[in-house]
């Protein structure tokens, strides 16, 4: 039985009398699966190794990050939690460690080797307010508002993180995502900024396209996609990325605060507007085929283990289905006859 959450968009074929039912390739998808509440607000999340991490923010006061098994999606559980001494906002996770942009008190680095009890072992500090971080090959890219730009860190020695490079962005930093020596910075005003951090004590900015209200962005297969507070999704081809060009775009009722991909759909925390899935098969014309009531504002978004996982400002986290898992036959689109139908 389908969702009652589910929403799906009608394409007109003018001319045939048909109409085509865009749906996603479940039809029950995006199904709530389960959720944990937490303490003030759920802000960043990520997931890794069945285990869920939380950053949250109780505006002014210590925040700090929520350790969840969710190794039963349908019954996450909290099992540890740490006080990061400033408000914890963007959350990335390597190996034993979690990175936390830990807003006026930098990047806080986390031993979470034992779940149960993780420990604050690192922290620097930088000028301008971290956001967003992301982690490769050694270093942590923290994106800092107020500003503080893209911050390269060292992080090969987590108890002693470095500040190694640093290239200002016009505007607010917000989200980042780094992939094949690039960093993609969601700066809120000034749009989506390519760096060049090939050599991570020497990043340059090598391109940019104005998005207006750039908060998070998501990589995959060539394309950013950036989750665009003031407007919706933006698909962008940085295949070259000296040239980013943007392919298309897809308006939705609510903030776009996370993105996150799998396949051919993104997933968007869309703040007042819930859980929106994106299919972006065809980059010029993203259409929104399925939503989901989250239990609080969408706020942070990950994947993993065939599960999609919200961080909802005023609720915790809930976890949902992927849509991109096949129906029980095996075949991804499933049965297609009862998505069409002709009318008059």
């Amino acid at each position: 039985m389908k969702s009652p959450r589910l929403a799906c968009c009608l394409v007109a074929l003018l001319g045939t009398g048909m109409w085509i039912l865009a749906a996603p390739a479940r039809a029950d998808c995006p199904e709530f699966t389960g959720s944990a509440d937490t303490p003030d607000y759920a802000n960043g999340l990520a997931v890794s190794g069945g285990y869920a991490y939380v950053t949250w923010d109780p505006e002014g006061i210590h925040g700090g990050l929520r350790v969840i098994d969710v190794s039963t999606p349908s019954s996450p559980v909290e099992v540890g939690f740490v006080d990061t001494a400033a408000r914890a906002w963007g959350v990335a996770v390597s190996g034993d460690y979690a990175y936390v942009a830990n807003h006026l008190d930098g990047l806080r680095v986390i031993d979470v080797s034992t779940p149960s009890a993780p420990v604050a072992v690192g922290l620097v500090d930088f000028p301008g307010a971290a956001r967003g971080v992301a982690v490769s090959g050694g270093y942590a890219y923290v994106a800092a508002d107020f500003d503080g730009g893209l911050r390269v860190i060292d992080v090969s020695t987590p108890s002693t993180p470095v500040v190694v490079g640093y290239v200002n962005t016009p505007g607010y930093a917000i989200g980042v995502a780094v992939a094949a020596g690039y960093a993609y910075v969601a700066d809120w005003t000034s749009g989506l900024r390519v760096i060049d951090v090939s050599t991570p004590s020497a990043p340059w900015e090598v391109g940019f396209i104005d998005t207006q209200g750039a908060y998070g962005v998501a990589l995959s297969g060539g394309y950013a996609y950036v989750a665009d507070a003031t407007f919706g999704l933006r698909v962008i081809d940085v295949s070259t990325p000296s040239a980013p060009v943007e392919l298309g775009y897809v308006n939705t009722p609510g903030d776009c605060r996370g993105v996150a991909v799998s396949g051919r759909y993104v997933y968007v925390a869309d703040w007042t507007g819930g859980l929106r899935v994106i299919d972006v098969s065809t980059p010029s014309a993203p259409v929104v085929v399925g939503y989901a009531d989250t239990p609080g504002w969408a706020r942070g978004v990950a994947l993993s283990g065939g599960h999609v996982y919200i961080a909802a400002w005023d609720a915790g986290l809930a976890v949902y289905e992927d849509c991109s898992l096949p129906f029980s036959d095996g075949f991804e689109s499933g049965d297609t006859s009862a998505w069409s139908a002709t009318v008059p």
